[in-house]
């Protein structure tokens, strides 16, 4: 098969979208526009992908290189219309390969689209991605003679006759690189709007008796570009729709799919609930049987088999990743932060929040807690209002309650400490030394009642 060598148009300012942004880098479903189209791409196993670059090159180079370091950068400077932008690319274009031309702004273009595209070029034609508008106002209009395509004409430069044609050019194009070079070559800037035409190498086709052939796509949103804020909304709920239905093909119950985002990954068991107003973000695995409550908001966590996650449960994995083990019960209002290690049938209640820390099976911590920096065993019951003082202002430090342990309410642990196993801390203790297992430790001040004792009362005004 001959190479495929992918070319993403990444340059425009897109002066539309007002924002000091490029364009290519407005997020949908939490990932730059031009991070989709790269992930499309590298599903056709490309021989190298290269974007060429302008407004903003710092920072596109930049955000790019992070999620793919062997994209290939070439510069536009200054732009000069699409068919120049093409032209910076031709130094990585070897002969013996097809160019692919891609939109950095077309998130939701599919690999089997592409795929198609390149097959109709072969190594030998201009193959040109076409669709048809109901309204085709400023697309550049294809014109044919029965099925041969003669010429791809901008709106600008159309007559009356030639703007009433509703099959419109999408940018998409699929060429063998030796014949692109050529007709580069021969651009001129001569129309109305004094730039460069990528569309212009139709004629010079034509002109080679080069067969030039039009694939129609059935599916305009596939090549839908964003050029404001409006389209960027539309195409998001466009991008979150066909996610929740594939969701619901591979068996996932949703209680509304107009009310779920998924801004990342979303891989899911057998018998999942997910209830409405639910956001997940990064990289989220779900177990069989598990149930999200509403309003969840999860972000690069794993969540066991069996596991319910109520109402308003917000997990920040981050980097370091969440976990949640079978069984589990979370929430409702529970905060699980980076590092968060809950095993088997572990309990976290209203207003818990867990931090870089392990909870072994049947542990709980069932309201107005913190685990920070914490390890904790098999059964351990954590009571209210305690927390683990894991930072002395310049560190964090550990603490370690081991199997069994019962923590009272409002309780104090001083990182770093351990809490043997077995034993008990009194309610309202501040401990800040290594119990022994099996023990009660209180640590507290006596009671004292005072008696005759009047409350202040407010100076007369």
């Amino acid at each position: 098969m001959t190479a495929v060598d992918v070319v993403i148009m990444a340059a425009g300012k897109g002066t539309r979208m007002k924002s000091q942004r490029p364009k290519v880098l407005h997020r949908l479903a939490g990932r730059g526009l031009v991070d989709h189209v790269i992930d499309c791409a590298r599903q056709l196993r490309a021989r190298r992908t290269i974007l060429v670059t302008g407004h903003g090159a710092d920072e596109v180079e930049a955000a790019v290189q992070g999620s793919f370091p062997e994209a290939v950068f070439v510069r536009q400077e200054p732009q000069l219309g699409t068919g120049h932008a093409v032209q910076q690319a031709v130094p990585q274009l070897p002969d013996d390969g097809i160019a692919l031309v891609l939109n950095g702004d077309v998130p939701l273009i599919r690999p089997e689209t592409l795929q198609t595209l390149v097959q109709a070029c072969g190594g030998e034609r201009l193959a040109l991605l076409s669709v048809e508008l109901p309204d085709p106002s400023g697309y550049g209009r294809i014109v044919r003679q029965g099925r041969r395509v003669l010429a791809i004409v901008e709106h600008k430069d159309a007559n009356e006759r030639q703007r009433a044609l509703r099959e419109v050019y999408t940018g998409f194009m699929a060429v063998p690189n030796a014949l692109l070079k050529r007709w580069l070559a021969r651009l001129t800037n001569d129309n109305a709007q004094g730039e460069y035409y990528l569309t212009d190498v139709v004629k010079h086709a034509v002109a080679d008796n080069v067969e030039v052939v039009a694939i129609s796509c059935d599916d305009a949103l596939q090549v839908e570009g964003v050029n404001s804020p409006l389209q960027l909304a539309e195409l998001e709920r466009a991008w979150q729709q066909r996610n929740a239905r594939a969701l619901m093909e591979g068996g996932v119950r949703l209680a509304d799919p107009a009310r779920i985002d998924v801004r990342g990954t979303l891989q899911c068991g057998q018998d999942v609930e997910i209830d409405v107003n639910c956001v997940f973000e990064g990289k989220v695995v779900i177990g069989d049987g598990a149930r999200i409550g509403p309003n969840c908001v999860i972000a690069n966590a794993t969540i066991g088999a069996g596991a319910l996650l109520q109402a308003f449960t917000h997990i920040q994995g981050e980097k370091a990743g969440a976990e949640v083990g079978e069984r589990a019960e979370i929430g409702p209002f529970a905060r699980l932060r980076p590092g968060a290690r809950l095993g088997t049938e572990v309990h976290i209640g209203n207003f818990v929040e867990v931090k870089n820390s392990t909870l072994a099976r049947g542990a709980k911590a069932n309201h107005l807690a913190y685990l920070g920096d914490a390890q904790v065993g098999e059964r351990v019951n954590y009571g209210a209002g305690s927390i683990t003082a894991n930072y002395d202002g310049a560190n964090k430090h550990r603490t370690v309650i081991e199997d069994d342990v019962h923590v009272g309410s409002n309780c104090v642990l001083v990182a770093p400490v351990r809490i043997g196993k077995g034993g008990t801390v009194g309610a309202g203790s501040t401990i800040t030394k290594d119990t022994e297992p099996g023990v009660l430790s209180v640590a507290r001040g006596k009671q004292a009642s005072i008696s005759g004792w009047q409350r202040p009362k407010k100076a007369p005004k």
